[in-house]
Formats: structure tokens, C-alpha cells, sequence
């Protein structure tokens, strides 16, 4: 993606940050000795220019970008100084490339796996091809060309009109079926069988098409692992023209990859169909035997049959976070369990003390204010206990007082 920038100011470059100060200088020398690049490369610690990495948007590091004129463009490609090197040789170049002659033309199908030729004169559709260009030229080249000049084996219906060639075969732009022309790009500008990594599929996950991968070790060469990679490549090569539009197909050597995003356990070899935008997945619902096989398996998922698995809902996010802490913990304690049960056991020890020490510390405190209760009452109660007897019983000595008084006349006839 390009972004707007003081580009202009520093004029041509490749601004590296936080890169490896060996790798950029080998990075340099190889620019130099080429073909004369005129890239110029610079390094920067963005922690110390912070201001500056605000400004390009750095949020991680290493972050390799490219400025050319007022444009800023990222690269996300493999960190390899190979791909780097192409990528600065692609965008430092013209944005759309023109091929005047067909020994021309040839040249670049040879050195190129995929690239895009818009063919034809002045037009709206230019425009957009163009604009498409600026954008998407940090991951394929883009070419413009004369009909005269297209090979024999090239049909067009109409003029202007955008292809893609790749796979020894070609594909025409269809605005009705294929709509927005960046997002046609976006999705053609992969080969259609790949050898599938986790960076890889992160970047399918743009094109909205669905990947079929077969799951297999390499390094076993029995006939159920070559059967079904073979199986995989015959349906990519024989029914593109049918799938292209919805379907990347490749294979993956090994399950650990595909095991973290279906947070289970495939066994190997096997197929799995993802879907890399929303984290859904289809497993087999038959043995996969033929082409035939396979091919039927991707119609049952595109017309429903075959359900859906996993997803990005809030109950598998959830899972995921579970799955992922429990994943990380078992790997520390894999690759190192010393290291493991002094980062987890020495804060749940620590835990333990903290909550003992509260507990006691609570059950102390109510036995001490029990006994203060209970004294006080003792050193309180005895006082009125023996008030109220010295009330009811009458000391010796005193005189006894009668309890009823009695009447008036009765006492004046005794006294009489």
C-alpha cells in the first residue's frame, strides 16, 4: 500500500527500520553491483526517532518501506534479501512498464511468474488501471501493450480491455463477473497451485477465495502422501477455468501450522479447505481418491452440503484464546522445563504465601476479638447479678416487711 509522505523532500530511497546493520549493508553492496539501482538505503532506529516513525505509521519492527516522490510504500513480503531486492527494483521503476515488440512481450513471460498487460488506447478502464497500479504495485509488475503486439494465442472479445498471465495460461478482466478491477488484481496476482506457510496464507486472506490445501510430511514419499499433493495439482491445472475465481489451491508440509488455526489435531496426510478471511474450515466428507473425488468434495462446499467449522464468532474467539495460552505453555515447558516452572511456579508460589498469609491473618484476628468479648462480658455481668438477689433475698438483722398491709379498722379493734 502507498501512503502519502515527505518523500518528496528525501527524494528515491528505501528507508529501513530497526534492520540488521550486516543485513543493510549486504542489502546495499547487492543494489550497487546489479545494475546500477539508483535505490538509495538507510537505516533508522525508530525508538530514537519516534516522531518520524509516527510519521510513516511504523507500529512493528523490522518495518521496510520505500519512498518515491510523495509515496511511502510498505513492503510485507518475505524477509529475504532476494525478494527485497525485487521488490525495490519493481517499485522504484515505471508504474506501468510498456512492452513495445513481442521478443519483448516474451522476455518478460519468461522472467515473470505473474504479471498484468492492459491492452489497448486512452480509456476510463485505463484509469483504473492505473490507480490499481499505484496501489498494488509492491506485490506484481504491470504492463501496458498494443494488440499487435499480444500473442497469437491471446482471444479478445472487446478492446480496452486487462489481463493476467500466469500458469502458462491467461485471464480476461471481466468488470460484470469480477467486479472492482483492484480487488480482480488483488485476487489474480497469485499463481494458482502455491506451496502454502503461515505468511502465505495470511496474505490469501486479502483475496476472499478459499484455499484447498493437502496436508502432507514431505519427507514421506509413501503413496498416500504423493497421491494426494498429486490429486491437489491435477484439480488446479485441469479446472482452473471452473474454480479460479473462488478457489487457491496448494499443499503444506506438516500439520502444526494448519493444527493453531483449526485448534485440533489433523492427521496427516490429508485435505483441509479454509477460509482464510473468516477462519472457517472444511474437513473431508469422503476419501479423496481421484480428481473426480476432490472435484466433488468443492462443489458440496459451494453449494452448502458440506458444513462450515470453526468461524470467528465470540464463543470461538474465546476458544481461541484458550487454545492459544494453553498452546504457549506447553511449548515453554517443551523447550525448556526449568525455565517453565520458574516463570509459572515461582508467581503461584508467591500467590499461595499472599493468600495464606490473609487467611491466617483473618482467622487470628476473630479468635482475639472473640476472647475480648467474651472477657468483657465476664467482668460486666456479676455486678447486676447480685443486685437483683441482694434485692430479693434480706440481709440478717433487718426486720421482715410484711407483705400486705393490712386494713385500717382491723388494727383500731386490736388496739381496743
Amino acid at each position: 500500500m502507498a501512503a502519502r509522505s515527505r518523500g518528496a523532500a528525501l527524494g528515491l530511497c528505501a528507508t529501513v527500520f530497526l534492520l540488521d546493520v550486516a543485513f543493510c549493508k549486504g542489502f546495499v553492496e547487492d543494489l550497487d553491483e546489479s545494475i546500477g539501482s539508483p535505490v538509495k538505503v538507510g537505516k533508522m532506529d525508530a525508538t530514537s526517532y519516534s516522531s518520524i516513525a509516527s510519521e510513516f505509521g511504523v507500529r512493528g519492527y523490522p518495518t521496510i518501506k520505500l519512498l518515491k516522490g510523495d509515496l511511502a510504500y510498505n513492503y510485507r513480503g518475505p524477509r529475504t534479501k532476494d525478494d527485497i531486492i525485487e521488490f525495490a527494483h519493481r517499485v522504484s521503476g515505471a508504474l506501468i512498464r510498456p512492452l513495445p515488440s513481442q521478443q519483448m512481450f516474451e522476455h518478460v513471460q519468461k522472467r515473470h511468474r505473474v504479471f498484468f498487460v492492459y491492452i489497448g488506447g486512452e480509456s476510463p478502464l485505463k484509469e483504473k488501471y492505473i490507480d490499481a497500479a499505484s496501489e498494488l504495485i509492491v506485490y506484481t509488475y504491470f504492463f501496458s501493450a498494443s494488440e499487435e503486439v499480444v500473442p497469437e494465442y491471446v482471444t479478445l472479445k472487446e478492446m480496452p480491455a486487462v489481463l493476467v498471465f500466469k500458469d502458462e495460461t491467461y485471464f480476461v478482466y471481466d468488470e460484470y463477473e469480477d467486479g472492482d478491477l483492484s480487488s480482480w488484481i488483488n485476487r489474480e496476482r497469485f499463481q494458482n497451485y502455491l506451496t502454502m506457510d503461515g505468511f502465505l496464507l495470511y496474505e490469501l486472506g486479502d483475496t476472499g477465495k478459499l484455499v484447498a490445501i493437502a496436508v502432507v510430511d514431505e519427507k514421506n514419499t509413501s503413496i498416500e502422501h504423493t497421491r494426494l499433493k498429486s490429486v491437489i495439482q491435477e484439480v488446479a491445472r485441469d479446472y482452473r477455468d471452473q474454480f479460479h475465481r473462488d478457489f487457491q489451491f496448494g499443499h503444506m508440509d506438516g500439520n502444526e501450522y494448519i493444527n493453531t488455526l483449526l485448534m485440533d489435531e489433523l492427521k496427516v496426510p490429508t485435505v483441509v479447505v479454509l477460509n482464510t478471511s473468516n477462519q472457517q474450515y472444511f474437513l473431508l466428507d469422503r476419501q479423496i481418491k481421484n480428481a473426480e473425488d476432490m472435484v466433488q468434495f468443492i462443489n458440496n462446499i459451494l453449494d452448502g452440503t458440506v458444513n462450515a467449522q470453526g468461524g470467528d464468532s465470540i464463543v470461538q474467539r474465546l476458544k481461541r484464546i484458550v487454545f492459544d495460552a494453553k498452546s504457549t505453555i506447553v511449548s515453554i515447558f517443551k523447550s525448556s522445563p526449568l525455565m517453565g516452572c520458574f516463570l509459572f511456579g515461582l508467581p503461584l508460589g508467591v500467590i499461595s504465601i499472599m493468600c495464606y498469609g490473609i487467611y491466617t491473618a483473618d482467622t487470628d484476628g476473630g479468635y482475639i476479638e472473640e476472647r475480648y468479648e467474651v472477657s468483657k462480658s465476664e467482668t460486666e455481668s456479676p455486678e447486676p447479678v447480685e443486685e437483683s438477689k441482694e434485692q430479693q433475698e434480706p440481709r440478717s438483722g433487718d426486720p421482715l416487711v410484711p407483705a400486705v398491709q393490712e386494713p385500717k379498722d382491723v388494727l383500731e379493734k386490736k388496739k381496743d
